[in-house]
């Protein structure tokens, strides 16, 4: 059954209708008529009365052992079987497209031209779908709107096209380096093992998409019935290891995310499920499509936290791919330039293949890396007595590297304008109704957002605790603030913002990679979105606003986001033959993420995580789940939750810690409670949790969220 039914149900097959695992059927439920997909036949008669199957709808089968690795995946994240397979299914929900609109040239000259508009006038000689035209054309799908709202542009209606091109592996094969090629022997010696999970251990700027291309070529060419999954983290991401993809395998691959439409996303699933599509790239949730028969599987940036699925049902998609690729018999190989601790460690006690890249691509060499002690080098203050960011130090750089007509990436992993607006008559701080979560000012847009439930207000003139007027006051910076110094200090450099605010679709991110690599930018002031995978030759100098800013917390991976986030930034820099710097302004220069930064001493830091970690009991050297319960009701939630603590299991090598309240303990109008089991490495931490469970019944009222191998800790 698709929907959240603790178990599975049994109905009974009507004569005539012929089904197998794996079979789409309609079946009653209640007064309810709902989907189902069979997971099991028994050819024996029973003694009690079943409710027939009605239909047997008209969709591709889910092959068996997809379906067998979505039921493993159920029991993994303690989610009951139908809930799960009811997401893994959800492209069905919509029914084929017979036809699909596009646009063409119509002859008619726009009222103003830009280079984005003349791209676009240019491309769309033959009809194209909105989003492959804007992709096309390396701008936002806003300009093709535009162009089509003033008539430049007609819209046509498309037939669709059901032909699935196939990726050649010959097409373009990569000329490797020595160690790019050492790296790819070694590849195809664990490709034949079967099952065989891979470390690509690499510098950023070494080569690794190349590297694992190569193997995916390697995978097609062997076996023709043999499917590829790439991984990535950012839809931002995506774009450009498209177009890397395009041009080694000489056609656009299936791609997976949220952005794609639902013709589409049915289209890719059918594709997957019937082995047509054979190459795919997408983000985690691309892991649950219906692949007949995995040959790889690559994680892109294996250790980014985007991987972690944060709502509905919780999984890391690294871990459930391990499994997947097990399944399937599949070399999986997990891509980093920092790797995950607990891929490391894995690495590091001979469970993975570990396979380094220890230099930069080219004569290109790694960046000079200086922190900048922020209790020496205050920034002064503006012209207008106002507040700014950019040190002196940093300050100079950016001329010198304006002069040189080279690119900057000022990186703030913050986005909007300020994180907190408060007013100064008062002190009341603004925040979301029923959430306790501030809100971020969004001056491009004139809006307070809540970041965490999507609320957003007018920015008002009057506080509305005591009615002052204009006393509401920015505190702190974004990455739009940010850009106001720049354009303040720089006035003749041409800065933007590159951030999920700014890029929210793949062909605005594409649009805006195209202008960078092209120089029509000097100054991108950057969060995470710009910081991993991009190449851009001409940018030499990565400046960090504020590196303690994901130090802050108490998160058990701070320290190891921290490192990784900022060593992916400072590697954007020099990235071609110019030689590269970064300069990190810090407030703590001597803390061990700083300091393995400014010496380029990885191994000294995963070192001291990994100790700190073993002390604790903490992942990799121990395993977590956490226990979330939500309820309107502030006084059913702790009676409940003290209840429930009253029927922990003893079991040796577990301790559960709470309950307590989270610390964002109001979301969305929901009191919310958490739970911290902490288990020993080889303890069954979901079975203890499915017995603990077991033992009490919850009220309707209470919804519970069980989080196998926790990330956020709110």
């Amino acid at each position: 059954m698709l929907a959240p039914v603790p178990e599975a149900l049994d109905y009974a097959v009507p004569e005539g209708m012929e089904l197998a695992m794996g079979d789409h059927v309609v079946v009653p439920l209640g007064h309810a008529k709902v989907r189902g997909l069979v997971i099991g036949l028994m050819r024996e008669a029973v003694d009690f009365p079943l409710k027939p199957i009605l239909s047997k709808p008209d969709d591709p089968p889910v092959p068996e052992n997809a379906l067998q690795f979505w039921l493993w995946a159920a029991n993994w994240t303690v989610t009951p079987p139908g809930a799960f397979l009811n997401g893994c299914l959800r492209a069905l929900k919509v029914a084929r497209a017979q036809v699909r609109m596009g646009y063409v040239r119509s002859g008619v000259e726009p009222a103003r031209m830009t280079k984005a508009r003349e791209r676009v006038i240019e491309t769309a000689v033959l009809p194209m779908g909105l989003g492959e035209l804007a992709l096309a054309a390396g701008v936002s799908e806003g300009v093709v709107t535009g162009l089509a709202k003033e008539g430049v542009l007609e819209k046509v209606a498309l037939p669709v096209d059901d032909r699935i091109p196939q990726p050649d592996p010959d097409f373009a094969p990569a000329r490797l380096n020595p160690s790019q090629s050492a790296a790819h022997q070694l590849l195809q010696m664990e490709q034949v093992k079967g099952f065989a999970p891979v470390l690509l251990d690499g510098v950023t700027g070494s080569g690794k998409t190349e590297v694992y291309l190569e193997s995916v070529a390697d995978v097609l060419r062997a076996d023709p019935t043999a499917q590829v999954l790439v991984l990535l983290p950012e839809i931002a991401l995506t774009q450009a290891v498209m177009g890397r993809l395009k041009a080694r395998f000489g056609v656009e691959v299936a791609q997976w995310h949220a952005n794609i439409g639902n013709t589409s996303r049915r289209r890719i699933w059918e594709g997957v499920a019937t082995g047509k599509v054979r190459l795919v790239v997408g983000a985690r949730s691309a892991l649950f499509l219906p692949y007949q028969r995995l040959g790889l599987i690559v994680i892109d940036e294996e250790h980014d936290s985007s991987y972690k699925q944060e709502e509905g049902v919780r999984y890391h998609a690294r871990d459930l791919a391990v499994f997947r690729a097990r399944m399937d018999g599949a070399m999986v190989v997990m891509a980093s330039a920092t790797p995950s601790l607990e891929t490391l460690t894995n690495a590091e006690k001979g469970r993975y293949t570990w396979i380094r890249l220890e230099q930069r691509h080219g004569a290109a060499v790694m960046p000079d890396i200086e922190l900048i002690d922020m209790k020496v080098h205050a920034p002064d203050k503006g012209a207008k007595n106002e507040q700014r960011w950019l040190s002196d130090t940093l300050v100079a750089e950016v001329w010198e590297t304006l002069k040189r007509r080279e690119q900057v990436l000022l990186f703030l992993n913050r986005r909007g304008y300020a994180p907190l607006v408060l007013c100064k008559a008062c002190g009341e701080k603004m925040s979301a109704p029923n959430t306790d979560s501030w809100l971020v000012e969004h001056r491009s847009s004139g809006r307070l957002v809540c970041h965490l439930t999507g609320f957003s207000m007018r920015k008002p003139k009057i506080c509305p605790h005591c009615k002052a007027v204009d006393s509401l006051v920015s505190v702190g910076p974004g990455v739009e603030r940010i850009l106001e110094e720049v354009q303040s200090r720089f006035p003749d450099a041409r800065a933007e913002v590159f951030s999920s605010d700014t890029v929210p679709d793949a062909a605005s991110s594409a649009a805006l990679i195209r202008r960078i690599e092209d120089h029509d930018i000097d100054i991108v002031i950057a969060t995470q979105a710009a910081a991993k995978g991009h190449n851009f030759p001409n940018l030499t100098l990565v400046g960090i606003v504020d590196a303690d800013l994901g130090l802050k917390g108490g998160d058990l991976r701070a320290a190891e986001r921290t490192f990784q986030l900022l060593q992916q930034a400072t590697g954007r820099a020099g990235r071609s033959v110019k030689p590269g710097k970064a300069l990190l302004q810090t407030y703590s220069p001597e803390h061990p993420v700083m300091q393995a930064l400014a010496h380029q001493d990885r191994e000294a830091f995963y070192a001291y995580e990994s100790m700190a970690r073993e002390a604790a009991g903490f992942p990799p050297h121990g395993r977590l789940a956490a226990l979330i319960l939500q309820a309107k009701d502030p006084k059913l939630l702790d009676r409940f939750s003290r209840e429930l603590a009253l029927f922990i299991p003893n079991t040796e090598g577990i301790d559960v810690y709470g309950p307590a309240d989270a610390p964002l303990a109001l979301v969305r109008g929901q009191w919310r409670k958490r739970f911290l089991v902490r288990a020993d490495r080889n303890r069954d931490i979901q079975a203890f949790v499915n017995h603990w469970l077991a033992a009490i019944k919850r009220p309707n009222a209470i919804r519970l969220i069980v989080d196998i191998e926790p990330y956020s800790f709110l």
